[in-house]
């Protein structure tokens, strides 16, 4: 693996020499500029407006101009020999959660590998103790012609380097978002967690692939061997406007678990209409009866009433003496 850089990481007294090595690679197709006519091949020619012709690469340098129209010229002597502390040192300003980072801010990021044996024990310890801490290191870095900040942290028990933008370099967000005052739901926030889950059983980051690149790929070839390229099907029209967002959470929620009991979790967000119970129903069906049967109770206990009046009536002096008298007759001698 190439060194991309060489230095040394200053973490207080400590020093540790290290090399960087770029950490990723891009796999694109190569392609290059042809006149579409013939097929012949366009380059970029260095062309110098001043003498009118083409001057060679080792006659380029870089220049400034003025906003008054003076022009500096800048060769890569002064480029290399610019006054900073951080050209040659990865300085560790401090250490913070990596939470207080934003993602935004990371740019290219870069293996630091040992320079000798003797850097592998403070490496080492540094290493274990971002590992220990769960902490990133931040520091600045001076990478070609441009100084960044940046954060080591750990990958794969390997030291990472990763450069960032500047803050004030990160555009402000103000106006990007809805307006305040959209409300969710709380069963569309359900549903939309429940898609979440879904979705991401068993998925593996490892199993993605780049299928713009296969596919040109499929193209070149058919172009080479002369034969029909390979279309796919137009996708259909996606909605520009989400009119029942429930019922599109539901449908998500359905395709992604491949129509197998999506409609479960699916009942349990829809509002069901509220129905009566079988005995209110059966009390309200019973409703227009229950007049008559009032008045049936009604005329039950007048009756009661006519007859317990009736009964007390029985039960006067009169009926009392006719009873007395009865019960004084003289028995019969058996």
């Amino acid at each position: 693996m190439q060194t991309t850089w060489k230095g040394t990481i200053s973490f207080g007294l400590v020093s540790i020499p290290v090399h960087l090595y770029s950490a990723t690679q891009e796999h694109d197709v190569p392609l290059h500029q042809v006149h579409a006519k013939d097929g012949g091949r366009v380059r970029m020619k260095r062309y110098c407006e001043r003498e009118e012709k083409e001057v060679p690469y080792a006659e380029i340098a870089k220049g400034y101009e003025s906003p008054d129209g003076r022009t500096v010229t800048l060769s890569d002597e002064d480029l290399a020999d610019l006054p900073l502390p951080s050209k040659k040192i990865i300085d560790v300003l401090a250490f913070v959660d990596e939470g207080e980072i934003d993602p935004l801010m990371f740019s290219k990021a870069y293996y630091v590998g040992v320079a000798d044996k003797a850097a592998a024990k403070p490496y080492a310890l540094l290493r274990d103790a971002l590992t220990e801490s769960g902490q990133i290191a931040v520091t600045k870095i001076a990478l070609r012609t441009r100084e960044s900040p940046a954060v080591l942290r750990v990958h794969d028990n390997t030291l990472v380097l990763q450069t960032c933008i500047w803050p004030d370099e990160v555009r402000p967000v103000a106006g990007i978002a809805p307006e305040e005052g959209v409300t969710v739901r709380p069963q569309e926030l359900k549903m939309a967690r429940s898609l979440m889950d879904t979705l991401s059983e068993d998925f593996d980051l490892a199993q993605l692939h780049d299928d713009y690149q296969q596919a040109l790929q499929q193209v070149i070839t058919a172009r080479l061997e002369g034969v029909e390229i390979p279309h796919e099907e137009e996708p259909g029209e996606a909605p520009d406007n989400v009119i029942d967002l429930m019922e599109a959470l539901r449908s998500s929620l359905k395709r992604a678990k491949g129509g197998r009991g999506a409609d479960d979790g699916a009942e349990e967000e829809k509002p069901a209409p509220r129905k009566r119970s079988p005995a209110k129903k059966a009390a309200a069906s019973e409703a227009p009866e229950a007049a008559p049967a009032k008045t049936s109770a009604k005329t039950s206990a007048k009756s009661s009433a006519k007859s317990s009046a009736g009964s007390s009536a029985a039960k006067s002096p009169a009926a009392k003496k006719t009873t007395t008298r009865k019960s004084t007759a003289p028995r019969k001698a058996s």
